[in-house]
């Protein structure tokens, strides 16, 4: 028999014929075209060979026609495993309920192992992972993302620098930065204070050096504010200025806003599925019908399956389809150069200190183009302008 694999998928039986005239009986079910190989002689008035197991009812009607007597040693392959083992099938479910249960316990949480936190910063990150849901105990199959979970705990714990995320086997290994006390500030070295742009004084706070301008006066870039030189003029002594010196400013904005834009939002309508996925083959066992949002968003959580320490080739994917839906917004001309005003006013205010203030504004140019509001923004803004000069031998 060429192909064997063939034959042990199909089933083979192992026939034995006795009689007068078994070789007549033998050349019948080759004229048969029906196949038998390994044919042995046994004794005189027997014969043994191999048949397919789909050619059974062949041979019986082919028997009918000899005086011989067939009988049956033995059947080989799937089909014949197959009945065995529903003979046993108390041993067959126990051990795929043996497999089951292994699997379910190696993607269960069996551990939180956290580093280089303080009791303080663990106990927070412990409570933050409670919230996640990632507790021992817990299915990992219904977690967020290793990436998710390390963006959550460095948003949510205020003091920490970064942490690592990673799962090995059943235990979850957190490795942490803490952000660092302030040290103790080192003595600073003599320095000036000078002005980092043109600006109007408008007030004052120096706690070390001589002020050398007054309120109200204007100032260039570059300008001297604060002398680190105190003392007379013949036995003067160098030390850092420190203060703060408050001036008004100006910024000049162009920004550009449509009257009509398109965006995208979602209904808060969502529809999940649950798919094992062994390679390219994917089993569905939850969450079946077709999609029936016109316009969705797919965001598939692929979670790798495993057997103790082993990772199986299959991943448990689920899959949340979330509608969303187009919507265009019209503005007049009043509403847009509104929202431009604003516009122009978040890009200055990303751009000044965060202690700044935009005290005044004015719209030096403002024009509807091609369907779009065209502004040109003017700003006063207070804010310190003083920066540390190093003082040098030629000062």
């Amino acid at each position: 028999m060429k192909n064997q694999w063939v034959t042990f998928l199909g089933g083979k039986i192992h026939v034995k014929v006795e009689g007068n005239g078994v070789e007549r009986f033998i050349n019948q079910l080759t004229r048969s075209h029906l196949l038998i190989w390994n044919v042995k002689r046994q004794g005189e008035k027997a014969i043994t060979f191999y048949i397919r197991l789909q050619d059974l009812n062949k041979l019986r009607h082919q028997a009918r026609k000899f005086d011989c007597r067939v009988s049956f040693l033995s059947g080989q392959g799937v089909p014949f495993l197959w009945k065995r083992t529903l003979k046993n099938g108390g041993f067959l479910t126990g051990l795929i309920l043996f497999f089951i249960v292994i699997t379910m316990l190696s993607n269960v949480v069996w551990g939180i192992d956290i580093k280089g936190a303080s009791p303080q910063t663990e106990h927070q990150i412990k409570k933050e992972l409670n919230n996640m849901g990632i507790q021992i105990g817990k299915l990992q199959f219904n977690m967020d993302s290793l990436e998710s979970i390390q963006h959550e705990l460095t948003n949510k714990v205020p003091n920490i620098t970064w942490v690592g995320v990673d799962l090995h086997g059943t235990t979850f290994h957190l490795h942490v930065v803490e952000k660092n006390t302030p040290k103790t500030k080192k003595p600073k070295s003599p320095r000036h204070l000078v002005a980092n742009q043109k600006a109007v004084i408008v007030d004052m706070f120096v706690e070390a050096g001589i002020p050398v301008v007054k309120v109200n006066q204007f100032v260039n870039k570059g300008q001297l504010l604060v002398s680190g030189l105190i003392g007379r003029e013949e036995d003067q002594k160098p030390v850092a200025a420190i203060g703060k010196v408050y001036g008004k400013t100006w910024y000049k904005s162009d920004v550009e806003l449509p009257l009509q834009s398109d965006f995208q939002v979602f209904t808060g309508k969502e529809h999940k599925k649950y798919t094992l996925k062994m390679g390219s083959l994917s089993i569905p066992f939850w969450g079946f019908g077709k999609i029936k949002y016109k316009e969705y968003e797919k965001e598939n959580n692929v979670h790798q399956i495993k057997f103790l320490k082993w990772d199986l080739p299959i991943k448990y994917v689920q899959t949340t389809v979330r509608e969303k839906q187009f919507a265009q917004r019209d503005y007049t001309k009043d509403q847009a150069i509104s929202a431009a005003k604003e516009l122009a006013k978040n890009d200055l205010r990303a751009k000044i200190p965060n202690d700044a203030k935009i005290v005044d504004e004015y719209v030096l140019h403002e024009k509807v183009e091609h369907g779009k509001v065209k502004l040109s923004m003017y700003f006063q803004v207070i804010e310190d302008i003083a920066e540390a000069k190093p003082i040098t031998q030629g000062d």
